[in-house]
């Protein structure tokens, strides 16, 4: 048997396979799909302070190899989620972890702070490629001193497990890393989508309704490969790795590059039990190595 626990921080992990927020709705979306149970973690849909619609439509689109999506957080807000979701959803079997989301510091300090009363929820995922407001809508995840300055302000509200995510929007990626480090997180998840667009040539307009929006899904992965492999050997916290994984080689690619977990986005809109034929392939290849914890994949990159 492959010992499949993993450590993120406090957090203990029945498995490394989680699923990405945004794309898995809040878990009971894909109830009638498979067994929750078995996942390691749910990053459910990002929350807000307040109720959003989100932008415009057309709001996602195909892309070669990915696709772009400009959502805009929809959703009703952390209250309606405390009161209505998480009571249908917090029997299941792994760790919940709410994706925070907010346009101003207050705004993330709102929402965190309701979040860490709830029993149950051992940890968050902050997401820091939101657009600060105060800040003339710069992503608080491409300035280290604004990715800095948010961390400190949830770590100071929040006593249980916390996961920055960050955008790949940016120079160096290990800078980033290293100040949320600092700020007091316990782990990284990485990456986000990055900045894109397509244009329909016919109407000689944007696809998306907002120019620009996330690409993701394999045409990024081996970016976020790169990137995943960087931040691992610049911090000391976990990395959970995240981009264009669609099979068990990806995931065990993101391992060996660093990740002590791995999130599955894109590929749950192509098939919705991904997620387990990954972990299945994850203790295939543990088998065939003759290796007998999970956990011993990480950062075992050899050199060439």
């Amino acid at each position: 048997m492959v010992d499949l626990n993993v450590h993120i921080g406090d957090l203990q992990l029945k498995n490394p396979v989680g699923t990405a927020s945004g794309t898995f709705g809040f878990g009971e979306e894909y109830a009638d799909f498979m067994d929750l149970n078995k996942l390691g973690a749910i990053y459910v849909k990002g929350l807000t302070a307040k109720h959003r619609e989100g932008n415009p439509y057309p709001r996602m689109a195909e892309t070669s190899s990915g696709m772009l999506n400009a959502v805009g957080l929809q959703n009703k807000g952390v209250d309606y989620f405390i009161s209505n979701i998480w009571p249908r959803i917090k029997h299941y079997d792994t760790e919940i972890i709410p994706n925070v989301n907010g346009s101003t510091v207050e705004e993330y300090i709102e929402v965190t702070e309701k979040l860490n009363e709830v029993e149950g929820i051992n940890a968050i995922e902050l997401n820091i490629s939101c657009p600060n407001v105060k800040e003339g809508g710069m992503a608080f995840g491409v300035s280290c001193p604004s990715a800095m300055a948010v961390t400190e302000a949830v770590r100071n509200v929040f006593d249980k497990t916390l996961i920055v995510k960050l955008s790949p929007n940016v120079t160096d990626i290990t800078e980033i890393a290293k100040g949320v480090e600092d700020m007091g997180a316990d782990a990284v998840s990485l990456v986000n989508t990055f900045l894109a667009m397509a244009i329909d040539v016919k109407t000689r307009r944007p696809v998306l309704s907002t120019v620009t929006g996330g690409l993701s899904g394999p045409a990024i992965k081996p970016i976020a490969l790169r990137m995943v492999w960087q931040v691992y050997h610049a911090i000391k916290i976990p990395v959970i790795g995240m981009g264009g994984i669609m099979n068990a080689t990806d995931a065990i690619e993101f391992m060996l590059a660093g990740a002590t977990a791995i999130q599955i986005g894109t590929a749950n809109f192509i098939d919705p039990q991904v997620t387990l034929k990954i972990m299945d392939g994850l203790v295939s290849y543990c088998e065939e190595q003759n290796i007998s914890k999970i956990s011993d994949l990480t950062g075992q990159l050899r050199n060439i």
